[in-house]
């Protein structure tokens, strides 16, 4: 860069290098600037870069930034920053921002925010820390949060929002809406208007399109929904997740378990659970913990990996007992050393396909008891037809390799009986796993693999003991 096109060298209020480049990644022109203003603590040129920055632009300039860095940069800013930004890290660069801030701080940051934001930024903290930053909140908003934190982790109580609008049943349409213009202090973005009763119990909602289409002398209980679909504070986030896409919503309302209205879950929230419920199960099927991000050490990192490693070392001890019970007859024909690995590894590639399958199906309910016999007969028929196409073309091969038919007959055998075996144990492993209480993302892939090698390399050595050795 020429010394005259420094960023730096002009004042805070010129403009800022676009904060994203041609392929939408942070820009590296603009990174730059940002790490000038803050090594020379320029707290104008810094707002001015800031500015107009999203949260999600900010969070993605504060993971590129060094740990001094991200400090300082949030301590420059002050007021101007806005810790939303916070909710799109990774959970350990937040804990370490976190961590190097003041409680008093980072409770100002807190009542910027909406509580949902608020609950997953302090839920991270631990106990001490987490009172420590409730301590500086004005009461009824560190009730409020404290209420939201008592609710099971990765459930709708922790997640939902308690900013929302209620009316009372003899309001009419025309007082709302002069409430909703005439108040302040309204949720930033909502998308229904609900119906309560004294005891706050939820009565109906009105969406504010039907709202705003009415007369304004009707009562809100004229107009509300006939049909309200309702979460509960207690209710798994991934259910709440799953009711939003059956019945395409944008918000509902969370009630307690007596029934009073204590919050609403909306769209953006629920992306994010659908989000990291994916990435949760993705991570399980690889025996990568569920918690694990990029900026995790390494150390974290192997620790988290280990234990399925470990497992997945005894389970391989089974496929290699198998082999050693037909030592001499791979002696006698090396051939079976060379071609055995190829059974094994379309088995096992065959059974992750069905059971990445069948861990989704019972993750989104698609799979269960009513359905699943015609499930397992479909996999095994998939993995017959296949078998029979595969074990075609590799007998040829393996006949024309070796100079031996016989050989390539044994191999293919071996193959039809292996992804017989991926199909039907790619679907029944996830399915114990599942009806024994456990996640069968988590324990379902080393299984699978111990079954396919284990089929694969007995069937394969077997019937060439039996083919051979008869001989």
């Amino acid at each position: 860069m020429r010394e005259d096109a420094d960023p730096t060298a002009v004042d805070g209020a010129s403009e800022a290098p676009p904060a994203r480049d041609a392929e939408g990644n942070l820009s590296g022109a603009f990174r730059d600037a940002v790490e000038a203003a803050i090594a020379t603590r320029d707290v104008d040129r810094l707002k001015a870069l800031t500015a107009d920055l999203h949260e999600a632009d900010m969070g993605d300039l504060i993971e590129e930034l060094d740990g001094d860095e991200r400090r300082r940069l949030i301590e420059l800013l002050g007021d101007a920053f806005d810790f939303t930004a916070l909710t799109e890290l990774d959970e350990t660069v937040r804990l370490g921002i976190l961590r190097g801030l003041s409680p008093l701080t980072i409770a100002r940051g807190m009542r910027e925010l909406d509580s949902d934001d608020a609950v997953y930024i302090l839920e991270d903290l631990d106990e001490g820390e987490m009172a420590a930053v409730l301590e500086h909140l004005p009461a009824p908003e560190r009730v409020a949060l404290q209420r939201s934190l008592d609710y099971p982790e990765e459930s709708a109580g922790r997640r939902m929002q308690t900013e929302f609008i209620a009316v009372p049943p003899f309001w009419t349409v025309g007082r709302t809406i002069d409430y909703m213009r005439e108040t302040v202090d309204l949720p930033e973005t909502f998308y229904e208007v609900f119906v309560v009763d004294p005891g706050y119990r939820l009565i109906g909602s009105v969406s504010l399109d039907r709202l705003l289409r009415t007369r304004r002398p009707m009562l809100v209980t004229q107009v509300k929904a006939d049909q309200l679909k309702v979460v509960k504070a207690s209710q798994d986030q991934e259910d709440v997740a799953r009711m939003f896409e059956r019945y395409n919503l944008v918000s509902a309302p969370v009630v307690d378990d007596a029934g009073r209205l204590v919050g609403v879950m909306t769209i953006d929230d629920v992306v994010d659970v659908i989000q990291e419920e994916a990435d949760e199960d993705l991570r399980a099927l690889a025996g990568v913990g569920s918690d694990e991000e990029l900026s995790d050490t390494v150390g974290y990192t192997a620790r988290s990996r280990l234990p399925w490693l470990v497992v997945n070392l005894g389970t391989a001890f089974v496929s290699a007992s198998i082999i050693g019970l037909f030592e001499a007859t791979i002696e006698k024909m090396v051939a079976l050393a060379v071609l055995m690995p190829i059974v094994a590894s379309m088995g096992g590639n065959a059974g992750t396909q069905t059971m990445t399958v069948a861990v989704r199906a019972l993750a989104t309910r698609d799979l269960s008891s009513h359905n699943a016999r015609r499930i397992v007969s479909r996999e095994v028929l998939v993995g017959l037809l296949n078998g029979v196409m595969l074990a075609t073309l590799l007998g040829i091969i393996a006949a024309l390799w070796f100079s031996n038919l016989q050989l390539g007959a044994v191999i293919s055998a071996a193959l039809v009986m292996n992804m017989i075996a991926a199909g039907l144990f790619g679907i029944l492993i996830p399915l114990a796993i599942s009806r024994l209480k456990l996640d069968p993302a988590v324990a379902s892939g080393v299984f699978v693999t111990m079954v396919t090698d284990s089929v694969g390399f007995f069937a394969f050595l077997g019937l060439a003991t039996l083919w051979f050795g008869a001989r």
